[in-house]
């Protein structure tokens, strides 16, 4: 029988399993590579062995594990999956309750800068919020699924499930990576409920009719023209695990070097070690490297979607996704903010996709854009 209590949570992995994880960083097993090739083949061997070492040397876990059990954490069954959430309560009257919802291969580290930043702005006139910052079925403390199905729709439900079990019946949603895609969901799935969405990606693509290119601008060409360079040279990780992820789940579950290489694709050289270790050792020690990618998966066998309604933003950042406007607004009916920032990473050039990880790479300009909106939209 399920069960609606909310349990509270402390991250406490056992010793046994951090020794059993430096064994294998100590014993890993490295490829063949080919001399001279850069990335033309993949994450090139110097930077995963560079990364393997500040894991196996430098990385401390339990310094990190502390610095998520300073917030409150709980856990709470919705459709038969435990799910995990941070909920970090602003002192503020009159704050805004908000869902941050992460994606893939990121967790909720990916939101631990903006916690102090939007709980308690330094101007009493910034909006104040409430977060919930799940992680999402299947991903980190969450553990692995049990069910088929989890992909945008059914976290979009769940995600409602849990804000009314936590008293909000009115809430914003934010999000990125996959939370972008998440979040307007929720909008479509009740609007009554949503004030509004923050994204920093608007996941819409040209349909084939030629007339949507009828007078397109320069620029949204050039950001037709990067999107196309993804595709041609980086959707690989995307291709497969919407079609075989348990074949790759024995890989990454396995071998944390095979996990390391192969979620690092997606981490851009000017991210820091440590966030890139500590989103990578999330899946590793919950045993959730594989059930995570079955998002994809399930995401791809979902049917189409309608246009959403609720009030939406969209902050991007240059280097990352970049949206087009015409086809979001096909896709997004009630689009009210649009901005992009540059945060001017060049470390990693064109594979960096810099601004991915906003909340950590720029988290105060988020943070601005996000008060903007709200104050805008509540």
């Amino acid at each position: 029988m399920s069960s609606t209590a909310i349990r509270p949570f402390l991250i406490d992995i056992p010793q046994a399993r951090l020794d059993d994880l430096n064994d294998r960083l100590r014993k890993a097993l490295w490829p063949a590579e080919l001399p001279g090739v850069g990335d033309a083949y993949g994450v090139p061997g110097d930077r995963v062995q560079r990364l393997a070492r500040y894991w196996a040397e430098e990385f401390d876990w339990r310094a990190l594990e502390s610095k998520i059990n300073a917030y409150p954490q709980f856990t709470t069954e919705i459709e038969g999956e435990d799910i995990h959430f941070l909920h970090v309560r602003s002192e503020r009257a009159d704050a805004v309750p908000v869902v941050l919802t992460h994606g893939w291969p990121g967790s909720i580290l990916e939101y631990l800068d903006v916690i102090p930043l939007l709980t308690a702005p330094e101007s009493a006139t910034d909006p104040a919020f409430h977060l919930v910052i799940p992680s999402l079925p299947g991903y980190g403390f969450s553990g692995p699924t049990r069910s088929t199905g989890w992909g945008r729709d059914r976290t979009a439900r769940a995600w409602v499930e849990l804000m009314d079990r936590l008293g909000y019946q009115r809430f914003g949603t934010i999000g990125n990576d996959a939370g972008s895609m998440i979040s307007p969901e929720i909008g479509r799935l009740a609007p009554e409920k949503v004030i509004g969405v923050h994204v920093t990606q608007l996941f819409s693509f040209p349909s084939g009719d030629p007339a949507e290119f009828e007078g397109i601008s320069a620029e949204d060409m050039a950001g037709l023209q990067h999107l196309q360079w993804f595709l041609d040279n980086k959707m690989s990780f995307n291709t497969l695990q919407s079609q075989q992820p348990q074949t790759l789940a024995y890989a990454l579950t396995d071998s944390p070097i095979g996990l390391l290489g192969w979620n690092a694709q997606l981490f851009g050289e000017s991210l820091d070690p440590d966030f890139i270790i500590g989103n990578v050792a999330v899946y590793w020690l919950t045993g959730t490297a594989g059930s995570s990618i079955r998002f994809y998966y399930e995401d791809a066998h979902a049917p189409q979607q309608q246009p959403t309604t609720t009030p939406t933003a969209l902050a991007m950042f240059k280097g990352d996704f970049q949206s087009i406007r015409r086809f979001a607004e096909r896709d997004h009916k009630n689009i009210v903010r649009w901005n992009s920032y540059d945060i001017g990473s060049t470390i990693g050039g064109p594979n960096d996709a810099a601004g991915h990880y906003a909340a950590h790479e720029a988290p105060r300009v988020l943070v601005s854009d996000i008060r903007e909106f709200f104050a805008q939209v509540r």
